[in-house]
């Protein structure tokens, strides 16, 4: 006789990441009206100095406010409520957010590294005071916002799509006024290019390690924070079980981990020991929605062997 157990349980071991989404709103509307602001500064001061550097910064920064747009309505997607079309609801889509944020990212790397291979070949004078304190409410506002983003990167990749935008807006803002410095001092013109590469480089490391992660939750990965052999261990280990097959581990949002297994427990089974179970991988492995089939192992599952899916 086989067995079936849902749980659905929102433990204490699971606060801060399947609450996430919601507690960052406030976050994302900030985020949105603020850096909407710097691009209208930006392209009302870049037309009246004349600064092609300032409206670029502007075009750059728009992309970011959609960036942020994207993440925020994946945020809102994720808690609606379940439809007999989407049965898992619409979490997902916290997941196709992260991967096209990381795709964003790794645009906005090549533009930067394209406009500093051609400032090489071509030096621009050195940046306008108009610039320098634009470049430094840049500052201001993008490193505020990545604050607003800073607690929750760890436990949802969306939001960390987000933390990895402002953070790399408010490094190239740092870049424009510290190129903008020393030049100043030293009317060295190749200073700005030099630190708008290395500033690419940061960012392509964060935005390739973002995408990677994205690529995996798309791709049902186990998500990086899990660590499977640890989590099958932990299910063998549990009293009468003496098997445990086509066990799978996958994401069903950037905060949200999903469980299937079945367990060979000769014995049977009893909702005690089914709620033990869940409420234990909820605490300890932060999988809130487990799923767990009890095989009392008379017959054989056509699912038992490792190479079948």
């Amino acid at each position: 006789m086989q067995h079936h157990h849902h749980d659905h349980s929102h433990a204490d071991g699971n606060v801060g990441h399947s609450h996430a989404p919601d507690s960052f709103g406030l976050a994302f509307a900030i985020g949105v009206v603020l850096n909407t602001a710097i691009v209208a500064a930006e392209l009302v001061f870049g037309y009246a100095a004349n600064s092609l550097a300032l409206i670029a910064d502007a075009a750059h920064n728009f992309s970011d406010v959609i960036s942020l747009l994207l993440a925020w309505g994946a945020a809102w997607l994720a808690l609606k409520q379940p439809t007999r079309q989407h049965t898992y609801g619409y979490r997902r889509a916290s997941i196709l957010a992260a991967l096209t944020n990381a795709g964003l990212l790794l645009i906005a790397v090549g533009g930067i590294a394209a406009e500093a291979i051609g400032r090489f070949k071509d030096p621009s004078p050195v940046a306008s005071q108009t610039v320098i304190y634009v470049a430094i409410l840049g500052i201001v506002v993008n490193g505020a916002t990545a604050l607003l983003f800073m607690r929750g990167r760890h436990g949802d990749l969306n939001v960390r799509g987000a933390y990895l935008h402002m953070v790399a807006d408010a490094g190239v803002s740092l870049g424009v006024v510290i190129a903008a410095l020393l030049i100043r001092w030293t009317g060295w013109l190749w200073i700005d290019p030099a630190v708008s590469l290395g500033i690419a480089a940061v960012v392509l490391a964060s935005g390739w390690q973002l995408a990677k992660d994205s690529v995996n939750l798309a791709m049902d990965g186990v998500p990086k924070n899990i660590d499977l052999a640890v989590v099958e261990s932990y299910l063998r280990g549990r009293e009468g079980v003496i098997e445990v097959h086509d066990l799978h581990i996958w994401a069903m949002s950037t905060n949200e981990t999903a469980l299937t297994a079945h367990l060979v427990r000769p014995g049977g089974v009893d909702d005690a020991f089914l709620g033990k179970v869940c409420d234990e991988l909820s605490h300890q492995f932060n999988i809130a929605h487990a799923t767990l089939q009890i095989e009392t192992g008379n017959g054989v599952c056509r699912l038992a062997p490792a190479e079948v899916v």
